[in-house]
């Protein structure tokens, strides 16, 4: 023999909780938003951008540099494995961090069209050193046989912005090439690099003075415009 539940015969008549026939129900609480609600391979990427450089720390900037910057006379040279190893080079805290900042900002929307799972993210990786090749091509191109390094991210950033761009234009999706949105943007981010090759790169914080390859953003800018649709046609988007 068992012992009888008690509950079904609890007097509740004046539980403050049961409420009045015909009072509304009460929503539910909204659920909480995230601290950071940016998506998975956003916050990777900017991990591999900050870790990357915390890693390189440990070492001779020297030896960093021979090793894994870029340039156009180490390309003709054969050495092409720097087109994708100086994206991950860095010459100082504060030209990581701004370049953290700007592919956060602008890595959220890209990654979050692409998806999340693992074709999402093998999407979305391969957009990004695609867009940073083509940036230091494109530098390449202008610039035949330099011997100077080349280092950093902002041009794999500026493809993200390109590709930003159009999601802006479309909504959530790819939108026009020749919108408002892209002209825009590319319109203002063409306009900054035009300074920055007039003036110097000393009037961005973080560059320590140092030239600022500028041909190389204006490149992987348009590359993130251009690649964008190409790219979301293995995850069926439009």
């Amino acid at each position: 023999m068992g012992v009888m539940p008690t509950a079904p015969f609890q007097d509740t008549s004046n539980d403050p909780r049961r409420g009045r026939p015909g009072d509304p129900t009460p929503e539910p609480r909204p659920k909480r938003e995230p601290v950071f609600n940016a998506p998975l391979s956003a916050l990777v990427l900017v991990a591999l951008i900050v870790g990357g450089y915390a890693l390189q720390t440990r070492f001779s900037i020297q030896a960093v540099v021979e090793t894994m910057a870029f340039s156009p006379q180490g390309l003709a040279q054969g050495r092409w494995p720097t087109l994708f190893t100086a994206l991950f080079v860095h010459g100082g805290w504060g030209h990581a961090l701004i370049n953290a900042a700007f592919a956060l900002a602008f890595a959220t929307p890209v990654a979050r069209y692409f998806g999340d799972g693992p074709l999402g993210m093998v999407v979305f990786f391969s957009f990004y050193l695609l867009c940073g090749v083509l940036s230091s091509l494109g530098y390449a191109a202008l610039h035949p046989g330099q011997a100077e390094p080349l280092v950093g991210a902002s041009g794999a950033v500026s493809g993200l912005m390109g590709a930003a761009s159009r999601l802006i234009d479309g909504r959530g999706r790819v939108g026009r090439i020749f919108s408002s949105p892209v002209l825009g943007m590319g319109g203002a981010w063409l306009a900054v690099n035009l300074l920055v090759g007039l003036l110097g790169g000393g009037i961005f914080p973080g560059t320590g003075g140092a030239a600022i390859a500028w041909e190389a953003h204006v490149a992987g800018f348009f590359a993130g415009v251009l690649l964008i649709g190409v790219f979301a046609r293995p995850l069926r988007r439009r």
